[in-house]
Parts: structure tokens; sequence; C-alpha cells
């Protein structure tokens, strides 16, 4: 048997060119890697390398605010996803701590008078900007200059996944128009090195909740992916200018879990600070999740119902954020039972 391997590290370019055997050997490949663990990385790409250094430079000049102006846009201010996530508001994981993590979550800004917004959609509305960031102008251009490159990168493999399907490149057109997706900058403080790993996760084992995720990591390692076969975490060692691909459950769950929504982890034991820019893309929030074409056997059943891309995420979001409120009122009810001993005078 093989030793497992981190997710390959495939070139995106063949998508943008004439050659149609290239094209065909990356299809090839991103099938492959859906098949095996619904992870890969990509170069290649659209995205350029100075847009990525600037957005990156924005994550590390929010998160060097100090807490009382990063609390100024706490996203518990608005009931659409968007703001500021304190460290440790979020437990993926069951039997972990609440994650070491701290975040700042952007989306398409959408306006009070649009549908989406009026309707109460999933992740709709205006962005919460930090007022007193550094170069606050460039901050917002920037942050929406790579989120709407992102975004089209994304359709762009949506649109790979497709043809690995054997439908055209255009089969997911009604997924990604008028799609959500949700753009996260993160901040992994160095962990303790004396802290107990099980407790003191970046993030804690899980699978991601839409359809297709698009990652920027910095220079600094923490990501494992779970081998399924052998149990062994691999880690996924950051490239300059490359994406971490990997596919949600809602995307699995139209594949007939055919295609894999894995099982991945950060653990931060660098000693240093961690930077990355996760982008989530869940898709139209009326799409009717269903199964996907060449995913079910002759005779075989979906083993899914329809559903829609919003209830998917929504609940799914529900029980992440509720899992890490339980916690933290569970401790602190232990911590109220707990008898004070009271000091004894000679």
């Amino acid at each position: 048997m093989s030793q497992p391997s981190a997710p390959p590290i495939l070139d995106f370019s063949p998508f943008y060119r004439e050659d149609s055997q290239a094209k065909a050997d990356l299809v090839e490949q991103v099938r492959k890697s859906c098949l095996y663990n619904g992870f890969f990385q990509i170069t290649g790409h659209r995205v350029p390398l100075e847009l990525q250094q600037r957005v990156m430079n924005c994550t590390k000049r929010f998160f060097n605010l100090p807490l009382e102006e990063k609390m100024k846009v706490d996203k518990n201010l608005n009931s659409f996803n968007r703001g500021y996530e304190l460290l440790r508001s979020q437990m993926l994981e069951i039997g972990t701590g609440p994650e070491l993590k701290e975040g700042f979550y952007i989306g398409e800004e959408i306006p009070e008078d649009h549908p989406y917004f009026v309707q109460k959609r999933l992740n709709s509305g205006p962005n919460q900007w930090p007022p007193t960031v550094e170069e606050k102008e460039e901050f917002e251009r920037t942050s929406m200059e790579y989120y709407h490159a992102v975004f089209a990168l994304a359709k762009d493999v949506l649109a790979v996944l497709a043809l690995t399907l054997g439908v055209d490149a255009t089969y997911f057109n009604p997924l990604t128009d008028g799609a959500v997706a949700t753009m996260r900058y993160l901040h992994y403080p160095a962990q303790p090195k004396d802290g107990d790993e099980k407790l003191n996760r970046g993030i804690g084992a899980h699978m991601d909740f839409g359809a297709v995720t698009l990652l920027l990591q910095d220079e600094v390692d923490g990501l494992q992916v779970l081998d399924m076969p052998t149990g062994q975490w691999l880690d996924v060692q950051p490239v300059p200018g490359a994406y971490v691909i990997n596919l949600g459950n809602l995307f699995m769950r139209m594949a007939n879990d055919k295609y894999k929504s894995n099982i991945h982890r950060v653990i931060n034991k660098s000693g240093r600070e961690r930077y990355s820019i996760p982008f989530f893309f869940s898709g139209n929030p009326d799409y009717l999740c269903k199964c996907l074409p060449n995913c079910r056997e002759e005779g075989e059943e979906a083993k899914y119902p329809p559903i829609t891309v919003e209830e998917v995420v929504t609940a799914s979001y529900k029980e992440s954020y509720g899992r890490a409120e339980k916690y933290k009122e569970e401790m602190k009810s232990k911590l109220e039972a707990t008898p004070t001993v009271a000091s004894v005078g000679a």
C-alpha cells in the first residue's frame, strides 16, 4: 500500500488555454482528488500575487488593532454574519475547547433595499468596516477587489468540477448566479507550547458547510487534512500564490457522497502568528441541491432529498456556534458550583 500524500498541487492554467489535452488532464486530476479526499491546491490561476500580498497586509492591519477598536464592528451587532469575531467564538470539534482564532467576515456589499437584505437571506447585508484601521479607504477597496477576484476563481473551479461530472462547464451557472459567498480574515495566535493540544485547536476537526472553499495561506503552516484510508493527519504546506481548494458538505451531498468533503483542522504549533483568508462559496440561496448527473449507479437511489443552499448552510452555522455557547455555559456553571476555599488564620 502506497504512503498517503498531501493534497496535490495542480496547474490550473490549462483551463484558460486552448490545449484540449492539457485541460482534459487537469479535469482528470481534479476528479481523482474529489473522489479521494476532496482537497487539492492550484497554481496558474488568475488572481494576481500582488493582490494576494495586499489583502494579506490588510488582514494583519486589522488584527493589529486594539480589541476595543475591533469590537466596534462586532458581528453580533447584526444578524447577517459581517464583522469581527472574538477568539473562542466557534467550536467545530466536539470534545475540544472553543477555537483559538479570531476572524473578520466580509461579503458582497448588499444594500438595505436589496431583496436579499429585505428577505433576510443567507449572510446578506452591508459590510461593517473598521473605522480606525490604517489606510481605511485602501483597506475597503483592496478587500472588495480581492473578494471579487476570488469569487470569479470559484466560478472557474466549479466549471472544472462540472467537467469532472461529464456535463458542460456551464452546468453550475444557476448555482453561481446570485451566489452568496463569505470571506474571512483569520488570525491564529501561537498556541501555548505547554497547552493541551486537544483543547487548543486553531480550528477543530471539521468539514466545511458550503459548496467549495478557496483558502489563501500565509507562510506559516498548521493546516492538516485527514487521510481517511490510513487515519493519518497530513500537513498542507503553504505554497506561495497557491489556493487550497476543498469541497464542502453541500457539494458532497449533491454528489451523493461520491465526491468527498473531508475532515481538516488547524493546529498552530509554529510559535508564530498565523494568518489565512478562506473564501466560502455557498451559492444562490434558492438553488435546489439535488443529486448531480453521473453520481448514481444504475438503479441507485439518491441518498438525500432536495434542499436549498440556504437551508443547508444556515443549519450548519447554528450547530457550530451553538456548540461553543453551550460549552461556555457549562464551564461557567462548573466554576460557579466549585466551592471557594477560605483562608484559615494562624
